[in-house]
């Protein structure tokens, strides 16, 4: 087997990117936006449970990313398995806080985690129809 390292740290690199944009996006949100908008009922409730849907899209999305870069047999079904076990974690943090990120049950939370990775299941979708039209 041929490794392909320059393909190999182009998927490295475009993961840590994701999880660097993670990480920025949830800081902005929580020192910008939630002071900013907070107050507004709606949009109070769109930036509590962004950084849920965030998390959700883009650490699905790094599963995506090794997917569409490597291009193996059942790639859709890693894709989906992947996006579903991201949302399976998230939905027991929701559910039993481990990591301390919240201390109460919020079904916004959950929805939003849920969009995050039919989200990312879509992108994924999106990229395999432009490459076959291509």
């Amino acid at each position: 087997m041929i490794v392909d390292w320059k393909k190999r740290k182009r998927l490295l690199a475009t993961n840590v990117l994701l999880i660097a944009a993670l990480f920025l996006l949830v800081t902005f949100n929580k020192e910008y936006l939630r002071p900013a908008f907070g107050h507004a009922p709606v949009i109070g409730i769109l930036t509590d449970c962004l950084p849920n849907f965030l998390a959700a899209c883009l650490i699905s999305l790094a599963a995506v990313n090794g997917v569409v870069s490597r291009r193996p047999d059942h790639g859709r079904l890693f894709v989906y398995i992947g996006s579903s076990l991201v949302f399976l974690v998230l939905l027991v943090e929701e559910l039993r806080p481990m990591w301390g990120a919240s201390t109460q049950y919020d079904l916004y939370d959950i929805l939003a985690s849920g969009a995050g990775s039919l989200t990312a299941i879509l992108i994924y979708e999106l990229i395999i129809r432009s490459r076959q039209e291509a």
